[in-house]
């Protein structure tokens, strides 16, 4: 596509326009920035699809702006200059199906005011607790000032692991805008920090990944902030629906850092970061991500959930799991967030990146029918476990160290 206008003739002639006609100020235009960030919908494309054909003697489609997002993308786009693709092509090459995964990068974000993986370490090694009391303003939006709605907070169990600051955010390094970062689940919010301090640590500068094949499974199951936002239906904007979606947690990762390959949250309960790593693992060995992100993500924001853990008995009125014992009285619900940067072991190995751990297989599946519809089913579980022997060629004699989700919920 070629015009009569210089490409920077056509920038400053679309810097102008969003100016005149967006609201923009000049100073805050970011030229690499999309479209959609300085304000530019869908109905202003349209209008200004026909302003740039007029302008330019040119056809020119609203698809335009989707394939050209920024405005330097689009300015030299339009005046005949060759633009990079906005899309990795797959190679399709992936790995073997048994290929080993390298754990190249982690970040966390845990109660105890744990920020990193070595202070997470330092925290295990001192075999501290992060177990306290709701704090006291968390769930206080849920009482309606009735007798009844009263009794039965009072009734919830108040014990927990619960993060500080999960209200803070710094909306404008990340390029959101304020009104839409207040409509965001803060599950949305935390995981795009703690991807940007995953990164980090695997020493992987963050826009060095866009237009890749750069993979996010994030495992979610909470859904509080939608149900919150929805109280009040006066309220409900534009942005409630993206801002309270579960399938958001990833997609909200892929957008920011303009992610190209598989982009899934997964829900599935207790197992959902784990079934998220099976997943971001099979994606690597079959092509599908050249990098994955697997992560977990976990705010406690009504009450609801707890009590209905209260009333099937499956929390512990003591603030503790005591797990495999028989003063067990159930499992204790927590917070938190965690992402691992993965990479197949061989190019891990030939890219020289630091390998913390190594992936050597893993296997998923389901109890069917047991003895209730939360109740464990053996044969299924020690099914499971073969299967994930085998798919890392390791025999079970030869483990040594075994971690459990020992819940200590009675039958």
């Amino acid at each position: 596509m070629t015009s009569d206008f210089t490409e920077a003739a056509l920038r400053h002639w679309l810097v102008d326009y969003l100016v005149t006609n967006i609201g923009c100020s000049p100073d805050q235009i970011d030229l690499g920035a999309s479209m959609h960030d300085l304000g530019v919908g869908s109905r202003d494309a349209v209008v200004l699809t026909g302003e740039l054909s007029e302008l330019l003697g040119l056809t020119v489609s609203p698809v335009d702006f989707w394939q050209y997002p920024t405005v330097n993308a689009l300015a030299k786009f339009l005046t005949g200059g060759e633009v990079e693709p906005v899309t990795e092509v797959p190679t399709g090459g992936g790995g073997s199906a048994n290929e080993p995964i390298a754990v190249i990068g982690m970040g966390c974000r845990f109660p105890g005011d744990i920020h990193g993986p070595d202070e997470f370490w330092d925290f295990l090694i001192e075999g501290r607790s992060a177990v306290g009391e709701v704090p006291p303003d968390r769930w206080a939006w849920s009482d309606d000032g009735s007798p009844e709605g009263a009794a039965a907070l009072a009734g919830t169990t108040r014990w927990g692991s619960f993060l500080s600051d999960v209200d803070a955010f710094d909306a404008e390094y990340f390029e959101i805008m304020p009104r839409e970062a207040s409509r965001m689940d803060p599950q949305q919010r935390l995981l795009l920090e703690v991807t940007h301090e995953a990164l980090e640590h695997a020493g992987i500068p963050a826009d060095s990944l866009a237009e890749t094949q750069t993979g996010i499974f994030a495992g979610a199951c909470a859904g509080d902030y939608a149900h919150l936002a929805s109280t009040d239906l006066s309220q409900v904007d534009a942005w409630y629906g993206t801002g309270g979606a579960l399938s958001i947690i990833a997609n909200r990762v892929s957008y920011y850092f303009d992610l190209r390959g598989p982009s899934i949250t997964v829900d599935t309960a207790c197992s959902s970061s784990l079934v998220a790593m099976h997943l971001a693992c099979q994606s690597l060995r079959a092509g599908d991500s050249n990098l994955a992100l697997a992560a977990g993500v976990n705010l406690l924001l009504s009450p609801a959930a707890t009590r209905s853990f209260d009333q099937a008995e499956a929390l512990s009125r003591s603030g503790q799991c005591h797990s495999f014992d028989a003063s067990a009285d159930g499992f204790v619900r927590g917070e938190g967030c965690g992402v691992v940067v993965l990479k197949r072991l061989g190019d891990a190995l030939a890219d020289g990146d630091r390998v913390l751990a190594v992936i050597r297989g893993s296997a998923v599946n389901q109890d069917g029918r047991s003895n209730g519809l939360m109740a464990p089913n053996p044969a299924a579980q020690m099914a499971v476990l073969k299967s994930a022997y085998a798919a890392a060629g390791v025999e079970p004699r030869e483990v040594d160290y075994v971690e459990a989700h020992g819940t200590g919920t009675l039958l």
